[in-house]
Order: structure tokens, then C-alpha cells, then sequence
């Protein structure tokens, strides 16, 4: 039986890194999919990944969502990594800065 995962997580190397969570959600999510099944990643699209991938990821859709009292964009792109499929959650307020 094929083992279906999906990682929410808020690193992924090469992605997103700062220590041993970017390195772990960078390299199980791999692991597990050549051995057990189809995993999927979903993370923050942070300013901060490397031009090279953010390049690569496709938009998919984008939509506005209540907030509190504000109104924020939410979008989502996706795009494929050394066999492993990475969706990223675009939101320019909570994760456009020049650090994680």
C-alpha cells in the first residue's frame, strides 16, 4: 500500500534553512518518497529562496482571505525538486523579509 504524506512546514532546504528543521524537511520528504510513497511538501514562499528556485515555481491560483480586520492576498505556486512536489503559500505580509 502506498503511504500519501504531506509535510506543513515552515523550512525546507534548499528552500528555507536555519538550522536541523530546514535540513530535515529538505531531506525526509525525499527519503520517503523514494522508499514508501508520494510525499508533498507545503511551506512559506519567503523572499529569501535563492532567485535560481523561485524562478521555478509555478503560480497556480491566488485569492484574498479576511484577516482580523485586514484583507490579505494568498497565493499558491507549486513546483517539483529532485523528485519531491513543493507547494508554496505566497503572502508578501507575513513572509517578505530579508531573513527567516
Amino acid at each position: 500500500m502506498m503511504m500519501r504524506v504531506l509535510f506543513a512546514i515552515g523550512e525546507a532546504a534548499p528552500f528555507a534553512k536555519t538550522g536541523g528543521l530546514g535540513d530535515v524537511g529538505g531531506s525526509l520528504p525525499a527519503a520517503i518518497n523514494q522508499y514508501q510513497g508520494e510525499v508533498r511538501v507545503i511551506l512559506p514562499r519567503f523572499s529569501t529562496i535563492p532567485e535560481h528556485l523561485s524562478r521555478q515555481i509555478k503560480h497556480i491560483t491566488g485569492f484574498r482571505i479576511d484577516l482580523g480586520w485586514r484583507r490579505q492576498y494568498c497565493g499558491l505556486g507549486e513546483m517539483e525538486y529532485r523528485g519531491v512536489h513543493y507547494y508554496f503559500i505566497d503572502n508578501e505580509y507575513y513572509f517578505k523579509r530579508d531573513r527567516l
